[in-house]
């Protein structure tokens, strides 16, 4: 690719705080686009979809136009997500700011658009594993007895379990799943990780054992906490189903942080009913936010976040520093950072 002598126009289309907007403006050969007034106002720390906001026409005549002339997206525009693909004609690269982008692109039909998609991979593997490390001290502390007890003015002393010895079986082994096996084996747990190019005798200094995707049965029989961490895809939908759910260790616990998509939840929530799955955390689930009567809010054994255990402080800051990286490569014509792989969807 060569570029012109003009600066790139790159348009930030979810809010970033000014001092990380300013860290963006000093890259040489880039000409800055964001004005947070037409823009959805976050709810929270590091929110890149925002309140829900309704322009005036004459200030969505101005958004349009921004996006009308931008050559590079920061995120993606979610006040007309539906119609992005028509109204951004000079847009050659969109840097997102999470890393499961595939359905996305597939809904909105940009996975056929010649742009090019750069993900947030890495980012939120840290909070990710941190998370998923919680969750396996949770239940093996029994933090919901502590919590009732605790309600109950109660004190009563009861015996909890030991993670050294115990086997997590890792569902996806990319850079999330690394660094969730990195975390459980610090703490002495045995990790068990599929991996698609896996053959047999192939070893991996992030994990004790691998297994190709067919090899998942195996894994869930002999796995103490079951963690996915695999992108959603054709492929990969409902994944752990009935038959699979069945084949898990007795008492195992799930731990969901890829998508609910990814796990028949009528089955998971039969499974938790019988005592079959000792428990399940999750990050994400098949309809979110799930709707009142759904069953996982009220059971026992059940800890439910709201697709935020990727989300802390430090998210813009990473950002932020990813993105001045691939707009100095996508200045100097070098390869972009995190380039999302389309053949993965299919």
């Amino acid at each position: 690719m060569i570029r012109c002598s003009q600066p790139i126009e790159l348009l930030i289309a979810s809010y970033l705080e000014p001092h990380f907007v300013d860290q963006v403006r000093r890259v040489d050969g880039v000409r800055v686009m964001y004005e947070p007034s037409l823009l959805p106002q976050p709810r929270y720390l590091c929110d890149h979809v925002g309140h829900p906001l309704q322009r005036t026409s004459k200030d969505e005549d101005r958004w349009r136009g921004y996006l009308a002339d931008a050559e590079v997206l920061f995120d993606f525009d979610y006040t007309n997500i539906k119609v992005l693909k028509t109204l951004i004609p000079k847009v050659r690269w969109i840097q997102a700011t999470s890393t499961g982008i595939g359905q996305l692109l597939v809904r909105t039909e940009l996975i056929d658009s010649p742009i090019i998609f750069t993900t947030a991979r890495g980012i939120h593997s840290k909070p990710l594993a941190d998370f998923v490390l919680m969750a396996i001290l949770w239940f093996a502390k029994d933090g919901f007895r502590m919590v009732r007890d605790q309600a109950a003015h109660r004190w009563v002393r009861y015996c909890g379990h030991d993670l050294r010895d115990a086997t997590v079986g890792i569902v996806g082994f990319g850079t999330i799943g690394r660094e969730v096996a990195r975390a459980c084996r610090a703490m002495g747990m045995r990790v068990i990780a599929t991996k698609r190019a896996a053959g047999p005798g192939d070893d991996d200094a992030d994990a004790d054992r691998l297994v190709p995707p067919n090899g998942l049965t195996s894994l869930l029989g002999v796995a103490d906490y079951v963690v996915l961490a695999l992108p959603q895809t054709p492929q990969t939908e409902k994944i752990l189903g009935q038959r699979e759910l069945t084949a898990t260790k007795r008492g195992a616990v799930l731990i969901n942080v890829a998508r609910g998509a990814v796990v028949d939840e009528d089955a998971l929530i039969a499974a938790l009913r019988d005592g079959h799955l000792g428990g399940a955390a999750l990050d994400v689930l098949s309809t979110e936010p799930p709707a009142a009567d759904n069953p996982l809010w009220s059971m026992p054994n059940v800890l439910i976040s709201p697709h935020s255990a990727s989300t802390v402080a430090s998210e813009n800051a990473r950002l932020t520093d990813l993105l001045c990286d691939n707009l100095v490569r996508y200045v100097n014509s070098e390869p972009l950072l995190n380039i999302f792989d389309r053949e993965r969807l299919y």
